[in-house]
């Protein structure tokens, strides 16, 4: 039997590129290479896709010389990877089967790739245009499952524009939220990425500047005492939760640092909690990822309220972490399933949702 010809893409032009590298280096790692052959496709922070046999490890080492210019084309039914000659043509290198997104945050998570391979009709990991593109506002995911009666964190949305015209307004408009401690998050960014705990007006004022480089939609939330509670999700139309799994950060939260730098940050799995809230965390996940339409897999973060046990739904991540340390793997592994064969079935949904979308009818005949 031939082998599956698996695109893996990472990198990318997000503040998580280099998150995206080390998911990469795990996944391309664990894929079972009497399966698949795997192409490495890399996405420079400027744009540029770039292949070889060793791409990770020059992207990573910042050493892109001798790497290959090259491109995929929207053009339904063709997956060829295309190699970029010096006279802008384009040569076919490589027919993709089917491709793996290995891409954290804006411009890989949040649906813009996924309606490119949509366009291309090429069979990909993951959740589609709608779930992906919703799951990363944070804003609009709140509206969302708060529909569905799931709780969520009291916030507002600010627009970066009105810090720069009236900061004075924007500050008292966020503190409308409630007390401090006040949490400030890009909309659209994940990993911690631009995320800031304000103590006081001072801070938040800090906080919403720095928010506003990452995106020009800044969440302020109530910042409450909680634990750090997260389940696995994986399939498409009957998806199956994982154990729950809880995070005790190194830092005062679960920081960007705390998450890849200082490596002190403790997993707990199974969580220590009464089965009875493992049960309502679990079905509240797969609530969520129905309600946003989720395919493939998520990794789905609640905060549990110390003293009371009320459970918030903070985020879903359609493209969560795929590091030696991430919890959506370990997560699957503690509920009996390898990361090697978590990779297979996530390829094997790939297929499935792709199936079913070709059988759509894409044209419609009124009567004349």
């Amino acid at each position: 039997m031939s082998k599956i010809r698996l695109g893996v893409i990472f990198g990318g032009r997000s503040g998580e590129h280099e998150i995206s590298l080390r998911s990469a280096r795990s996944v391309i790692h664990e894929l079972d290479k009497t399966r698949y052959e795997v192409v490495p496709i890399a996405i420079t922070k400027s744009g540029q896709w770039l292949t070889a046999p060793d791409a990770l490890e020059r992207t990573e080492s910042g050493n892109l010389d001798g790497l290959i210019p090259v491109n995929l084309i929207a053009h339904p039914g063709d997956s060829n990877l295309y190699r970029m000659k010096e006279n802008e043509t384009l040569e076919a290198l490589f027919e993709l089967d089917v491709v793996f997104p290995v891409l954290h945050g804006t411009f890989g998570e949040d649906g813009t790739l996924q309606g490119f391979l949509e366009m291309a009709e090429i069979p990909y990991v993951g959740a589609g245009v709608l779930a992906s593109s919703v799951a990363m506002d944070k804003g609009i995911f709140k509206d969302v499952v708060a529909a569905r009666n799931i709780p969520v964190v009291k916030s507002v949305i600010l627009d970066s524009k009105d810090l720069d015209q009236e900061m004075q307004n924007a500050l008292d408009e966020a503190e409308q939220v409630g007390s401090y401690p006040l949490f400030v998050k890009p909309a659209n960014m994940g990993s911690s990425v631009g995320i800031t705990k304000c103590r006081n007006r001072s801070d938040l004022m800090e906080g919403l500047l720095d928010g506003a480089r990452y995106d020009r939609r800044i969440i302020v939330e109530l910042g409450i005492d909680a634990r750090e509670i997260e389940v696995s999700v994986l399939g498409n139309e009957h998806p199956k939760a994982s154990v729950t799994g809880e995070i005790v950060p190194g830092d005062e939260f679960y920081s960007y640092r705390a998450k890849y730098i200082d490596d002190t940050s403790e997993l707990i799995i199974p969580a220590p909690i009464e089965e009875v809230l493992a049960d309502e965390i679990r079905n509240m996940a797969l609530k969520a990822y129905v309600a946003i339409d989720g395919a493939g897999m998520a990794r789905v973060d609640f905060l549990m309220e110390r003293g009371t046990d009320k459970i918030y739904l903070n985020e879903v991540n359609t493209i969560p972490g795929f590091t030696s340390i991430s919890m959506y793997p370990k997560l699957w592994e503690a509920s009996g399933l390898p990361y090697s064969e978590l990779l297979d079935q996530l390829i094997e949904l790939a297929f499935e949702r792709h199936a079913q979308k070709s059988n759509l009818t894409r044209s419609f005949e009124g009567a004349s």
